[in-house]
């Protein structure tokens, strides 16, 4: 790590994810490589009442010297009937959709979106398997064995249930609402993400467009980690006072009455008919002119 620019955005911003996914959880657990911080290596259990229930499955994230600017590419490495392995997924929070990407996003979004991914169906993109729930279920049970070359086992990387610390008891409660449904459409991310953590990474996305150049700390989705680590009922609060903000704007807006807008599209058309009138005037006019001039000798 000391061999990075420590004043480089996206350094600073792995960094910071770093530290921030540094205990493992029920649900996933991600870290970048010793040698690499722009690739990581991370862990997801199947969402529960699904075919995927029991499941461990790995996989790698590369990041973009530019992140969070620019998303990153997914590869699952462990096979398990939704994705191809050693192949890049196609979804949008992956390399394959930039334009839907927000720099608000983090390596915790993509690893929620994988795990409610999972259980839709594939549609035929790039990347994606439609496996019988039959042979998922036995790729579920085969993952509990699977072996990473730079990781080892995998089975011992996700904290064991029952275990509750500090860090991750109310991460792990959002979490858990994304398991518990599984998601309709597959090709929207917004379907994903909890209703609560999706709409603080919305009002973050826009922040962050306006400042992407200067430092890319301020773009780190500080509203999705605040609820993700505090209760429900503070997210709700702060929803109440976005709301009471956005009336108190637009009560101080001005009303534009029916009659101003009936003149208004009435002044449009005249000025309409006078340009009309106008050039049907220059038309006739030419074609007088070009008739008098006209030459009758032969």
């Amino acid at each position: 790590m000391s061999l990075y620019n420590l004043r480089n955005p996206a350094v600073k911003r792995l960094m910071r994810e770093a530290d921030e996914l540094k205990y493992p959880t029920e649900e996933y657990f991600a870290q970048p490589l010793e040698d690499n911080l722009f690739e990581w290596h991370f862990t997801l259990s199947g969402p529960p009442n699904t075919e995927f229930e029991g499941g461990i499955y790995h996989g790698r994230i590369t990041l973009p010297p530019d992140y969070p600017m620019k998303p990153p590419s997914i590869i699952l490495l462990t096979p398990n009937g939704r994705f191809e392995t050693n192949k890049k997924v196609c979804l949008s929070i992956s390399g394959h959709h930039p334009e839907s990407w927000r720099p608000s996003w983090s390596i915790r979004t993509a690893l929620l979106a994988i795990i409610g991914f999972l259980p839709t169906h594939g549609n035929g993109a790039i990347g994606s398997l439609d496996y019988t729930p039959e042979e998922r279920k036995k790729l579920a049970l085969k993952s509990q064995d699977w072996k990473c070359q730079e990781c080892g086992y995998i089975k011992g990387c996700l904290k064991s249930p029952g275990v509750e610390t500090s860090e991750n008891c109310d991460i792990q409660n959002n979490d858990t609402k994304l398991q518990s449904e599984p998601i309709n459409n597959s090709s929207s991310v917004e379907n994903v993400l909890p209703n609560d953590e999706y709409s603080g990474r919305e009002s973050d996305s826009e922040n962050s467009s306006s400042t992407s150049s200067t430092d890319f700390t301020k773009n780190i989705p500080g509203n999705s980690i605040e609820i993700a680590s505090s209760n429900e009922g503070t997210a709700v609060l702060r929803q109440r006072n976005l709301d009471s903000n956005e009336c108190t704007v637009e009560s101080m807006q001005p009303n534009t009455s029916p009659v101003q807008s009936v003149r208004a599209k009435s002044a449009q058309n005249n000025y309409s008919l006078i340009v009309i009138w106008v050039i049907s005037l220059i038309l006739v006019l030419l074609i007088i002119r070009r008739w008098f001039s006209f030459d009758y000798t032969v």
